[in-house]
């Protein structure tokens, strides 16, 4: 373990068993990094009231009882009872040795949980646009994190594949040809196809009764009805894909859990709930009531989960997915839904009545990841001039644009090709990086040219940081995987480097802990300020000294590593150079 805030809370626990008895050793030692020393012990204070003493003389009982004399070489009184602890350098240049040989690069193995994952959700036959954005980024993300702690995560798209405005699209599928131009623009541009359909049911009377009976047709599972409401879904999932694979996300095929997987679950979650007396006929439908959540007038909000028509809508959906990822999936401790804010009663609601069904055990903790809104630099939900929603693939498009004019502008040297590739990878991660640094549930504004900065904490500043190591290493003829030091640290920014990256594998737990991820953007914009810090007062390949150049290698190798995989965990590449 090399987590040194860990490690001194433990022997400060120790030391405060050992010093006020057997009942204090769980007290909590309240570790902090601090300006004054590396890290701060504050516990004496809250002690001193429990045990009616001086806070300064609590502090000193608690020094004096603690074993830290091989990784600290301060451990001081100041102020009213702070207990400031300054490592040793030789024991971080330690720690930060073992991180090059540790396969992991500091990232704990935690105890394997399944934990189902829903993010993206685009509906078929539409486009994707900015609001889908968000859900996608930090959905794919989190995956990744989780699966390097160890867990197995199992991706679930919810896209929206079933329901009603199916019958005027498979109609205009037949009108048009299910090979003709217009059906292949559900693949390139579906908002064009779906938008065609609804004109014409809008304004045909004899189209909109034709879609009418198809959608009785698709729910009653007539064979002809539903080939060509497949044909639609594989359509779209060529659009998906492609802008997955611009996104460089890790959603798949396989991922692909739709509305429709559910369809044959929804009359037996009905039957349940009224034989169980949780859900009631009221005015023609089948709700479920539950105390806890009221209107104004406090009268409560049902769940509506058979329509008075019969039909079925998302409530009775979302309470047959909590369940299937329970019980089929078999989730061990958490179910994560990576959805929008405004989604966050009706989850609440149907979760609580899956709590009363038995579907959802007090083991199994559902999680909305609330997605905030993304602006225009007006303030307001980001939009065309015409008010639609920005199309995601014209968005990433334009990123890429303008990080080609950026890279041709610095790096006039390289062939097109490689500005090319450079561009997409700079572009792109600027974009997913702006989302991932704010915290989810905050709104942010869209900003390319704050996004492809080189300065700030943005995707652009890491990448270039990494390019610059790679950069060192190229020109001093050393493969990064061969620079083994060993470590020493002479310097106080060679000081600083190494024990940033100790916050390494303690972040990415962290993250998986709290589904928080611009903690992780944080840690890496303050490793790559420790860096350029590094690069300014310590030379690496002009070391006089061998045995300085070899230590400072290794620093930057371990530096380069930690760099790459934490925009690897947040799905940002790392051009080879910029």
């Amino acid at each position: 373990m090399a987590d040194p805030q860990e490690i001194l809370a433990q022997r400060v626990q120790s030391a405060l068993g050992a010093a006020f008895g057997p009942d204090f050793a769980d007290t909590d030692p309240v570790i902090r990094p601090s300006q004054f020393a590396d890290f701060q012990a504050n516990a004496a204070l809250p002690l001193a009231k429990r045990l009616g003493r001086a806070p300064r003389d609590v502090a000193a009982d608690i020094v004096a009882h603690l074993d830290v004399s091989d990784m600290c070489r301060d451990a001081e009184i100041s102020g009213p009872g702070f207990i400031n602890l300054t490592l040793r350098d030789d024991w971080i240049a330690a720690r930060a040795q073992d991180l090059l040989s540790d396969p992991r690069a500091g990232i704990p193995q935690q105890e394997p949980q399944t934990i189902p994952i829903d993010y993206s959700a685009p509906n078929v036959a539409k486009e994707m646009h900015v609001g889908h954005l968000r859900t996608t980024v930090v959905g794919d993300a989190l995956a990744r994190v989780l699966e390097a702690l160890g867990h197995n995560v199992v991706r679930q798209n919810h896209i929206g594949d079933w329901g009603t405005p199916f019958g005027m699209l498979i109609e205009h599928l037949l009108d048009s040809g299910e090979h003709s131009p217009e059906a292949e623009l559900v693949k390139t541009d579906p908002n064009a196809f779906y938008q065609a359909a609804r004109t014409k049911f809008d304004t045909s009377p004899e189209f909109a009764e034709r879609a009418r009976k198809r959608v009785v047709a698709l729910q009653a599972g007539d064979p002809e009805t539903l080939r060509l409401w497949r044909e639609l879904v594989d359509l779209s999932k060529i659009y998906f894909n492609r802008v997955y694979a611009t996104l460089d996300v890790t959603l798949t095929d396989s991922d692909l859990a739709g509305e429709s997987m559910y369809n044959d679950m929804l009359p037996g979650i009905c039957d349940e709930l009224e034989d169980k007396g949780i859900a009631e006929v009221s005015e023609g439908a089948l709700c479920v009531f539950q105390p806890e959540f009221t209107g104004r007038e406090g009268k409560p909000v049902p769940l509506i989960v058979r329509k008075s028509d019969g039909g079925y809508g998302y409530g009775t959906t979302d309470l047959a997915t909590i369940r299937y990822r329970v019980e089929e999936l078999g989730a061990t401790s958490r179910v994560v839904y990576v959805v929008g804010a405004p989604q966050a009663l009706h989850f609440r609601m149907v979760w609580a009545a899956a709590r009363k069904a038995g579907w959802l055990p007090d083991r199994v903790t559902p999680i909305h990841v609330q997605i905030g809104n993304v602006l225009g630099d007006d303030g307001k939900i980001l939009r065309t001039r015409s008010g639609q929603p920005i199309r995601l693939m014209a968005l990433l498009e334009e990123a890429v644009d303008r990080a080609a004019k950026v890279v041709a502008e610095n790096r006039p040297d390289l062939d097109d090709a490689t500005r090319a590739a450079i561009a997409r990878e700079v572009g792109i991660g600027a974009v997913k990086y702006a989302d991932l640094s704010v915290s989810h549930d905050t709104e942010y504004v869209f900003d390319y040219d704050r996004m492809l900065a080189l300065n700030g904490n943005t995707g652009p500043y890491l990448q270039y940081a990494a390019a610059r190591i790679r950069s060192i290493f190229r020109k001093g003829g050393v493969d990064p995987d061969s620079a083994t030091g060993p470590i020493t640290l002479t310097e106080p920014a060679e000081r600083d480097l190494a024990l940033a990256l100790l916050g390494f594998g303690p972040v990415v737990s962290a993250v998986g802990d709290t589904l928080e991820p611009h903690r992780l953007c944080g840690y890496l914009f303050d490793l790559a300020q420790a860096f350029t810090a590094f690069f300014e007062h310590c030379p690496v390949l002009q070391a006089e000294d061998p045995a300085v150049r070899d230590s400072r290698l290794a620093l930057i190798a371990a530096t380069l590593r930690t760099l790459v995989t934490g925009l690897g965990l947040l799905g940002v590449r790392t051009p080879e150079q910029m």
